[in-house]
């Protein structure tokens, strides 16, 4: 029997071929995997009556909370309650939600009781002492695991370095990652006031199996008795979960479309102490090697044709006078406007190596949280863009 193709047939087809499409578009969310570091037997850091595992997950239930008054986002826990899941498995479900979002939450500690102040991780390789030192800690979690010689064979958890593989190289996640870090960490800093250390990459065992822009936070330090009763308080822990949850609406509503809500954040005053794991407690800026109000030309061999990088530097509310006195004596320093800020980035160059350098000179400068952006004939575009060039 021979089917006789006709233009109402075709016309039937393709219209429910629209209206499953139209469907799918209207009833898609913005998914938000939300982790609580350790739970159950894994209490993860414990000083001055201070518990991290309760610490992470009352914040974490807070950040869902106000994530779930839109009703766009679709938000899931890997724990609600007091239980141990393993590292993997945390990734598996952001992996099975297809979730947009994979953030873990986690409190520091460190033997030197003085060292306070937040700090945001995405996958990657680190030469950073520090930065090893605080995946080896969340990492060794997998020893309380069952049977974990077998499920994590040929990985050391005193041996980070193991988890990076070739594929990392090509990380399609890493930019939105750092996107999301950067933005967590202005809310720390800006917005909470609190000590700002920086975005940094290293080799954790539950961003290296989530396949989404994926990022951990490190909250501050428990083992700081005054930083420990701050992130111990229900003050402290509703304005860093509303911090947290106010990056994670700006990324949505930047990538996924949508408003953005008004969140209140009280500033809360940071600690005084002396923190001797960092050169300095609070960034001095360094002397201008220009007259104020002075600007140098813009790099003449620029083809805009090409990816250009820059360095974002900050982002703010407020339109910024560009003079090196108000952005620690940097010059080359231009913005775009995007939904309903200023973002001041520093320097531009075709070359990526150059910006790299570029990058490390905006961080010795006391800019933390800065990050490389690309474009080309003027328009934003992803680094994996750029790069494939």
């Amino acid at each position: 029997m021979k089917f006789k193709f006709n233009l109402k047939h075709f016309t039937l087809i393709i219209s429910l071929i629209f209206a499953v499409s139209l469907s799918a578009q209207t009833n898609s969310k913005f998914k938000v995997t939300l982790d609580a570091g350790h739970g159950a037997h894994d209490f993860g850091a414990t000083y001055h009556g201070y518990v991290e595992k309760n610490i992470t997950l009352a914040i974490v239930l807070k950040v869902g909370k106000i994530l779930e008054q839109d009703p766009g986002i679709q938000v899931q826990y890997t724990r609600n309650n007091d239980t141990f899941v393993d590292l993997v498995e945390r990734a598996n479900i952001a992996n099975r939600a297809d979730a947009s979002l994979f953030v873990s939450i986690h409190c520091n500690a460190n033997k030197n009781q003085e060292a306070y102040g937040s700090e945001t991780y995405v996958m990657g390789l680190s030469k950073s002492a520090s930065s090893l030192d605080v995946a080896k800690k969340e990492n060794s979690v997998i020893t309380l695991e069952a049977d974990y010689k077998t499920k994590y064979a040929g990985y050391n958890p005193n041996s980070p370095e193991s988890l990076i593989s070739a594929t990392i190289a090509q990380e399609e996640n890493l930019e939105q990652s750092i996107e999301l870090a950067s933005k967590i960490q202005e809310n720390f800093d800006v917005k909470l006031n609190r000590k700002d250390r920086g975005i940094h990459q290293a080799p954790f065992m539950v961003l290296h199996k989530a396949f989404m822009p994926r990022v951990l936070i490190e909250t501050g330090f428990i083992s700081n008795r005054e930083e420990g009763a701050y992130l111990n308080s229900e003050e402290g822990q509703q304005n860093v979960a509303k911090a947290i949850a106010d990056a994670i609406f700006r990324m949505k509503v930047e990538h996924f479309g949508g408003s953005m809500p008004t969140i209140e954040i009280k500033k809360s005053e940071k600690p005084v102490v002396k923190d001797s794991t960092q050169k300095t407690t609070t960034q001095e800026k360094p002397k201008e090697t220009t007259k104020p109000g002075e600007v140098k030309a813009e790099n003449k061999g620029i083809d805009s044709t090409k990816a250009v990088y820059k360095i974002q530097i900050k982002a703010s509310a407020a339109k910024i006078e560009l003079k090196p006195s108000n952005f620690n004596g940097l010059d080359n320093i231009s913005f775009v406007s995007e939904k309903g800020y200023y973002k001041y980035m520093y320097g531009e160059s075709n070359d990526y190596e150059i910006a790299k350098k570029q990058l490390q000179e905006v961080k010795a400068r006391g800019y933390n949280s800065s990050f490389i952006v690309a474009f080309r004939k003027g328009v934003k575009i992803t680094l994996n863009e750029a790069l494939k060039q």
